[in-house]
C-alpha cells in the first residue's frame, strides 16, 4: 500500500526463484564471503534473489495498475517452462569486475520470449522500452571496491556450482523501496502463465 504524500514507485519486472534454489544459490555466496571476508561486496540476501526482466525505475503511482495489466497480458501468453542455473561468471567479463552473476540457461527460449511480450505490452501501455538486450542473469553481488575482487571473481566463476532447474509459472510486478540498509522489496501483483 501506498505511504501518504507517496506519488512515486520504484518497480521492475520479474520471475522468482523457488526456494530450493535460493537456498543453493545462498550456500554458494556464504562459501565466497567466508573464503573472502575483506572484499567489499554487497551481496544479495537469499530472499531477494530473482530474475529481472524489465527494470522501469520510479514510475507515478496510478501508473503502477497500467504496469500490473501489461503483466498480466504478457504472462496470458506463456506456459509454464524450465530454466536452470548453471554458470558462474562477471560483469564486466574484461578490466575490474563490478557485479558477481549466475547465468541463466532458457534452453526452451520460453524466457526470451516472455521477456518480449513484456516489452511489447509494457510499450502498449505507455512504458519506454528496454534500449540494452536482454541478458538473463541472476545476480549474487555487487563490488563495491577493487580490492580484491578480480581474485573474488576468478573464485566464483572457478566454483563448483551443481545445476539448478526449476518451473517458472508466474510473472511478477516488484516494487524496490530504497532504505538506508538496503532495498526492501514487495509484491505489487502476480500474474500466473496460461495452464
Amino acid at each position: 500500500m501506498p505511504d501518504e504524500g507517496e506519488t512515486l514507485w520504484r518497480t521492475f519486472c520479474a520471475v522468482e526463484l523457488p526456494d530450493g534454489v535460493k537456498s543453493r544459490v545462498a550456500e554458494q555466496i556464504k562459501r565466497l564471503r567466508a573464503e573472502f571476508p575483506d572484499v567489499r561486496a554487497s551481496w544479495e540476501k537469499p530472499e531477494k534473489l530473482h530474475i529481472t526482466l524489465k527494470f522501469l525505475g520510479e514510475i507515478e503511482l496510478p501508473r503502477a495498475e497500467d504496469l500490473s495489466g501489461a503483466a498480466s497480458r504478457a504472462a496470458s501468453r506463456v506456459m509454464p517452462f524450465k530454466l536452470t542455473i548453471a554458470e558462474a561468471g562477471a560483469f564486466p567479463p574484461r578490466g575490474q569486475p563490478r557485479v558477481l552473476w549466475l547465468d541463466i540457461k532458457d534452453t526452451s527460449g520460453s524466457l526470451a520470449s516472455l521477456q518480449h511480450s513484456l516489452e511489447d505490452a509494457c510499450a502498449a501501455a505507455g512504458f519506454p522500452r528496454e534500449s540494452r538486450p536482454f541478458k538473463p542473469h541472476l545476480t549474487v553481488a555487487r563490488l563495491r571496491s577493487p580490492q580484491g575482487a578480480r581474485e573474488l571473481a576468478a573464485a566464483h566463476r572457478e566454483a563448483s556450482f551443481e545445476p539448478q532447474t526449476f518451473t517458472i509459472s508466474e510473472l511478477v510486478v516488484m516494487r524496490s523501496e530504497l532504505r538506508p540498509g538496503g532495498s526492501r522489496y514487495s509484491v505489487v501483483s502476480r500474474h500466473r502463465f496460461a495452464d
